[in-house]
């Protein structure tokens, strides 16, 4: 008997599959050789007119999953779909022979078959196969949803991404353009002479990064382990070990809240290029992501959300004590004590946390009054010391890092920095998060001595950069939710 919670349209489906088998038909067939898919079909075959087609008598093998289908008398037409879209089948049962015609006509949508045929034209003129073989390979026991009214709710396509894959051509688009992206991201670096290397997933040190972890255990080892926030201190090793230019591509974990721009776990590129500095990640970066948004579009325009973002070089670069000196009226290039900063802040609404310095309320001031207000890809430099334990201090005004971050239409994209290679001063740094840690500052950086060691030897001035692959695919493609870029994306139970 059947599980007590199937449907009525799951029980029949049931019944066919079990009526093949007695058919001596496998309902969940074997290897099929293709020699063709149907983007190549139509490549090869499209230019043609009946009587040309009728001509060459080209013979094609396909394979995919039938999503329309109409059979009256003793011929039909049905619509199969494969990785790159679907084409028309013609099927007739004195081409295919009376058994493989009765398993065409008991067929249902979703169910996977096999076509060997010659391409023609109907009399409504489309590319068609007409079927001199019918194989039948897969039974798809569960209905499709309705193609309409299916696949509204957003949480259950995310939720059963393989569903949304077959109905939704806009997903497929989405998860065939995320690969072209990376690649397209990986030659760049490849040409720059970067070499890709991998670093572990599992830290027993937390940093890198200010964000808050998720925690395992190790069971050999008897040791509390870090997925990591961030790849920036092993590859900073790599930089000392003399690699002198390398990259990673790989998923971060942060432990955190979730929203239409955060996942919990996410994809960046880390870079770090010896004997450069912010400047030179400025260039780089501006350049990477023109390039791969031309290369991955053919243009520089991107339209996201109704806007109209420009991508072709140069991009703005703004200080950003400008930006809030400009958009606020505060002046924090005036030397001020924390007091004085915290009576700016808190005359203009701004909240400060305990453990906040006057960077941190820079920072506050920024996020408030001028985030919101960039659009166009600008690259906001010269970030207040306090948040940037990893970056180089600026020689001009110490106060400040020689680090930035790229933003477009209000969201963060890149963030990047002339790389503290000071090891006495990374101690400080180090210890001066220590500090923040005990003050409440979950985020903060934990001390590691290994990598104030690997310093100590010597790390050349260096370049580093980390690029938020998800949010840039999100960009390429028009997609408003990092969930629909992902394609299994963390969801709560239902």
């Amino acid at each position: 008997m059947y599980p007590e919670d199937l449907k009525e349209q799951q029980i029949v489906r049931r019944q066919k599959a079990q009526e093949l088998k007695d058919k001596g038909v496998d309902p969940f067939g074997q290897k099929y050789v293709r020699t063709h898919t149907s983007k190549q079909i139509f490549e090869s075959y499209d230019g043609f007119d009946h009587d040309q087609l009728e001509s060459m008598n080209a013979e094609v093998s396909v394979a995919g999953r039938i999503m329309l289908k109409r059979s009256q008398g003793k011929a039909g037409f049905m619509h199969i779909q494969d990785k790159f879209g679907q084409i028309q089948i013609y099927v007739r049962q004195d081409h295919v022979g009376e058994l493989a015609y009765e398993v065409f006509k008991s067929g249902d949508l979703g169910d996977i078959v096999g076509i060997k045929g010659h391409v023609f034209r109907t009399k409504t003129n489309e590319l068609t196969i007409k079927a001199s073989e019918y194989t039948h390979l897969t039974k798809a026991l569960r209905p499709l949803p309705d193609k309409f009214h299916g696949l509204q709710d957003k949480e259950e396509s995310r939720r059963r991404r393989y569903v949304d894959l077959i109905m939704n051509e806009e997903s497929k688009r989405v998860a065939l353009t995320r690969p072209k992206i990376i690649r397209s991201i990986q030659n760049f670096f490849d040409q720059k002479g970067f070499v890709e290397v991998e670093t572990p997933v599992l830290h027993s040190i937390l940093g890198g990064a200010a964000a808050r972890p998720f925690v395992t255990h190790h069971n050999a080892l008897d040791m509390d382990f870090y997925l990591r926030i961030a790849t920036e201190l092993p590859l900073k090793r790599l930089i000392v070990g003399g690699l002198e230019a390398v990259y990673e591509i790989g998923r971060l974990f942060r432990n955190e809240g979730m929203d239409a721009k955060h996942n919990p776990e996410f994809t960046t590129i880390e870079a770090y290029l010896a004997y450069a500095d912010m400047g030179d990640m400025m260039d780089l970066v501006e350049e990477c992501l023109s390039t791969v948004t031309y290369e991955t579009l053919g243009t520089y325009d991107i339209t996201f959300n109704d806007t109209v973002i420009h991508m072709g070089r140069p991009w703005k670069r703004w200080h950003m004590v400008d930006a809030v000196k400009e958009l606020s009226g505060v002046d924090f290039w005036a030397h001020m004590t924390l007091e004085e900063a915290k009576a700016h802040a808190k005359t203009h609404g701004i909240h400060v946390e305990k453990h906040y310095g006057i960077g941190h309320i820079i920072e506050a001031f920024f996020e408030h009054y001028c985030e919101e207000q960039i659009i166009q890809p600008t690259m906001v430099y010269g970030h207040p010391i306090e948040i940037s334990p990893l970056a180089k201090k600026n020689d001009q005004d110490p106060r400040f890092t020689d680090r930035f971050e790229l933003f477009i239409l209000r969201s963060e994209y890149a963030n990047a920095f002339s790389e503290l290679n000071d090891p006495i001063d990374q101690r400080e740094r180090f210890e001066g998060q220590i500090r923040e840690k005990e003050l409440g500052n979950d985020e903060a950086s934990e001390m590691d001595i290994d990598f104030v060691e690997s310093l100590e030897y010597g790390m050349p001035p260096t370049g580093g950069l980390g690029i938020g692959i998800d949010r840039f695919v999100m960009l390429l493609t028009n997609t408003p939710n990092i969930r629909d870029v992902i394609l299994f994306p963390h969801l709560k139970h239902r």
